[in-house]
């Protein structure tokens, strides 16, 4: 199994005291290198704007990409909400967050290799034409484009079990029947998103969590909402947003999972992919701001991604 990342993504830098902070990255790359996980490490690429442009529009881009500043941090929102940071380091984080996704697909396409997305900023907040929720170019959305356009990859299915809702995947995608995008999430939470009936044209399926959901609720509910109708999409490639922020630990939420459970849930989603898809699976690190429930996680999530093949 591959794991892309890069150094730059640790140099993006979004004020003292936010939560999505480089420490997140090192704590799962320390984890990762101290663990006895065999997986290989590569640097992620840069990725080229033309396939960024395949979900979002050039001109959104350059307009980010324009208002980054030359020192000190700024925020994209409106204040009192501006926790969406852009920072002089922010470009090529972004570039490499986005082309690790990229050469991913061509590892799984030609090599038939797993792969995990150690990068940050995240993505799955971003929509077509706004960055919001600490993402600007939603990574796990571009690299399903891209696998449809150069690899002709027909059905693609994206599962989101980040505690907060993706609105941005979900807005991409809310009218394509090739894409299957189910999410479970704490609701009410940020970003407000994420309702059942939020259905899109039959391919989005939202399984909303009590804030209090302890481990068995949630397996039920991910098996029923999540798990079955992904099941009956029978997707030629799945494609996780792993956030780690329904852990009991996190301090951005309030669902009760814990570490172990992280192993669960990937094996799980690992068995339709083996089913319906050959195995294919990329995995992309969403959100999760504690550093031991992200340092003993990930562990979880990759050896159930390397194990069960």
């Amino acid at each position: 199994m591959i794991v892309y990342s890069h150094a730059d993504c640790l140099l993006k830098f979004n004020g003292q005291g936010h939560p999505e902070r480089k420490e997140r990255l090192d704590s799962i790359l320390s984890s990762i290198k101290s663990s006895d996980l065999k997986v290989e490490f590569r640097e992620a690429p840069l990725a080229h704007l033309e396939s960024i442009e395949l979900v979002h529009p050039k001109k959104h881009i350059k307009q980010i990409f324009s208002n980054i500043p030359n020192r000190g941090i700024v925020g994209v929102e409106k204040e009192p909400y501006a926790d969406t940071i852009l920072c002089p380091n922010s470009k090529n984080a972004i570039l490499r967050s986005c082309g690790a996704g990229l050469a991913a697909c061509d590892d799984l396409i030609k090599k038939n290799e797993r792969v995990f997305c150690a990068v940050r900023p995240p993505g799955h907040h971003a929509e077509t034409v706004r960055a919001n929720g600490f993402c600007f170019v939603n990574n796990v959305a571009v690299a399903a484009r891209y696998l449809q356009k150069n690899y002709e990859i027909n059905k693609i299915a994206i599962i989101d079990f980040d505690v907060h809702h993706g609105n941005g995947t979900q807005e991409i995608f809310y009218k394509d029947k090739s894409v299957a995008y189910a999410s479970s999430h704490e609701f009410p939470l940020f970003p407000g998103t994420g309702s059942e009936n939020e259905t899109g044209v039959g391919n989005i399926y939202n399984a909303t969590l009590k804030a209090g959901t302890e481990s068995k609720e949630f397996f039920k509910i991910f098996d029923t909402k999540v798990l079955n109708p992904i099941d009956k999409f029978k997707p030629e490639v799945i494609l996780i947003s792993a956030g780690f922020d329904a852990h009991i630990r996190d301090p951005l939420a309030n669902i009760n999972l814990n570490s172990e459970d992280f192993y669960k849930i990937t094996k799980l989603i690992v068995e339709i992919s083996n089913t319906h898809s050959k195995g294919k699976v990329i995995s992309f690190l969403e959100g999760g701001y504690d550093l031991q429930a992200l340092s003993e996680s990930i562990r979880q999530h990759l050896s159930a991604l390397k194990t069960h093949v």
